[in-house]
């Protein structure tokens, strides 16, 4: 739960700054929200049987703004013990996102979310092909993962790489099928069960439309 808290810090600075707080402020209230989160152990609420781990983590978050900022504003910025380290976390202190006209800050929760999740796939996968030697070999073929044709051919592609057009078409099926299984694994960490999982992809994808 750590582990997942550390990786998903994004929407929750995402929604906390779309909530009317300046970056440095939304900077405080992320730390602080997860520093509670984890020393308190609220995350022992959370569980297999509770739901997906994005909507308990939004709730928890509704809740810590809306009850815990005015204790925890008592302090001075930087004051007290820091329980979980975010380092590098804030080296970009922009959202990355910009709101659509009437779009809540929950949509954006769910967009940032969404994002993250995609960017984590990307990166593992990449890091399988570094492990094998295969990092030109990965970067090549990257933007053929979002279903929609490179604007590169598949014949130049495999002239850099030394590969028939036929085996790059190979290639890129194969990659896919690894990032789909990926994603399906990151998808498991953070839902109830095995059938919640593509419900879940299909709302996360609809976030991002």
């Amino acid at each position: 739960m750590e582990q997942l808290c550390r990786a998903y810090w994004r929407p929750i600075y995402t929604f906390v700054c779309h909530r009317g707080h300046n970056p440095e402020d939304a900077q405080d209230l992320t730390q602080g929200f997860f520093v509670r989160l984890l020393s308190k152990n609220y995350l022992g609420s959370a569980g297999p049987s509770k739901g997906r781990f994005r909507t308990f983590l939004l709730a928890a978050l509704r809740h810590f703004l809306a009850n815990e900022w005015d204790k925890a504003n008592a302090k001075k910025r930087g004051g007290g013990h820091v329980f979980v380290s975010l380092s590098g976390a804030f080296t970009d202190t922009s959202s990355g996102l910009e709101p659509l006209d009437n779009e809540t800050a929950e949509v954006l929760f769910d967009r940032s979310w969404a994002l993250t999740l995609l960017e984590r796939v990307l990166a593992q996968l990449r890091e399988e092909h570094v492990r094998d030697g295969k990092a030109e070999f990965f970067d090549q073929l990257k933007s053929t993962l979002t279903g929609e044709r490179t604007s590169l051919p598949y014949a130049d592609i495999g002239a850099r790489l030394g590969l028939s057009e036929g085996a790059v078409k190979v290639a890129v099926h194969r990659l896919r099928q690894r990032y789909r299984q990926l994603l399906r694994e990151e998808i498991a960490h953070t839902v109830s069960g095995p059938e919640q999982i593509e419900e879940e992809i299909r709302a996360l994808f609809a976030a991002l439309a």
